[in-house]
């Protein structure tokens, strides 16, 4: 396994993967790197059968690996170049989190779909410009929720809920340690304007895995607070949040995510969800089992007929990237649907507005 503390760079090795079509048939082109997650959007997509024909990122040491590893790829200087290329399908980027809607409405203006890193937004008036232009436009604003797309053993789990493996779902626990890596973190990453606050940032991930998993269209966040508890040093940085959503379909949802994970952690975050239905139980350890050289991704599934431990790596690969190359390509909707992307993002931003407004009591 490779080093894993560095979590803005974390982009996992999933080993073959299936394409969805065959070389040349879907370009794509990559722009924005200001964040990792980019390396593992390209990654999917290229897995899935994509071409990556551009890239637009003026800092060349953020693409040079990317450049030689997709031969036939070109960096261009001006994003322009891939707007007006009729061959570019889809945009995929990881702007600075309050700049991935405008590069989003160009895209879409364009006549291209777009993929962003999350969060999507860091308020909701840009959720409802977002909303406004898929309507006008037609075309689609994707969000690489990467805490279960990326993760063989949530995605997986997502899979047996839906099958019915646990029953109904009552609850949804998740719980979401990140390694701050301070010195390792660019400006923007401690001014709040800009990343939008913890629960609208890593907090997303954590909304879109509520309604996964409880099969849910929406919900009601009932409580959320949002503190920097430790870091006076960053006095823009939030590194401690937490909230609880009750969805549409009944289920009791919460989560709790920080910047404390401890240094003496292999990876660069313990990110574990428990999920409690009517006819079992299931836990996800998604990048560790701790104290334990089993590594991550695993499933801990308990139902009436006896308890399994299931072993995802290598065996799930990132489904996601191929049915969103097919959805950009047919005008579908199996990877996910454009509301399930956009409740995600509006819910977590909702609980962000929330958390400011209560407060951790010292």
């Amino acid at each position: 396994m490779r080093e894993q503390r560095d979590g803005m760079n974390y982009a996992p090795d999933m080993g073959p993967a299936q394409a969805a079509v065959g070389p040349g048939e879907f370009m794509f082109a990559a722009s924005h790197f200001d964040h990792g997650h980019i390396y593992g959007q390209i990654n999917g997509l290229v897995g899935a059968g994509g071409t990556l024909k551009y890239i637009y990122e003026p800092d060349v040491s953020r693409h040079k690996a990317v450049l030689e590893a997709n031969p036939g790829c070109t960096a261009v200087e001006h994003f322009e170049v891939i707007l007006e290329d009729d061959a570019v399908k889809l945009v995929t980027s990881a702007a600075v989190p309050c700049d991935r809607y405008a590069v989003g409405l160009q895209v879409l203006d364009a006549g291209k779909d777009y993929l962003t890193d999350k969060s999507p937004f860091t308020t909701l008036d840009q959720l409802a410009e977002a909303k406004a232009k898929v309507i006008q436009t037609g075309q689609k604003y994707m969000v690489c929720y990467s805490e279960r797309l990326l993760s063989e053993s949530a995605y997986h789990a997502g899979e047996l809920i839906r099958q019915g493996a646990v029953g109904k779902v009552l609850s949804v626990i998740n719980l979401a340690p990140h390694n701050l890596a301070a010195a390792t973190r660019p400006d923007w990453f401690f001014d709040k304007d800009k990343y939008g606050g913890i629960l609208t940032d890593i907090g997303s991930h954590q909304f879109e895995q509520f309604l996964t998993y409880a099969g849910a269209l929406d919900g009601v966040v009932n409580y959320a607070q949002v503190a920097n508890l430790g870091h006076p040093e960053f006095p823009g940085l939030e590194d401690f949040g937490e909230a609880s959503l009750s969805t549409d379909t009944g289920a009791s949802c919460y989560c709790r995510l920080d910047w404390w994970n401890p240094g003496g952690l292999r990876t660069w975050g313990d990110g574990r969800t428990f999920v409690v239905g009517t006819e079992g139980t299931l836990e996800i350890r998604k990048y560790i089992d701790v104290a334990r050289q089993t590594g991550g991704n695993l499933i801990f599934l308990v139902d009436g007929k006896g308890e399994q431990e299931i072993d995802c790596t290598g065996k799930v690969g990132q489904p996601y990237f191929g049915q969103l190359i097919m959805d950009v390509l047919n005008r579908t909707e199996e990877a996910m649907t454009q509301a399930h992307a956009f409740k995600a993002a509006e819910l977590s931003m909702v609980a962000q507005a929330m958390g400011e407004g209560v407060g951790i009591r010292r």
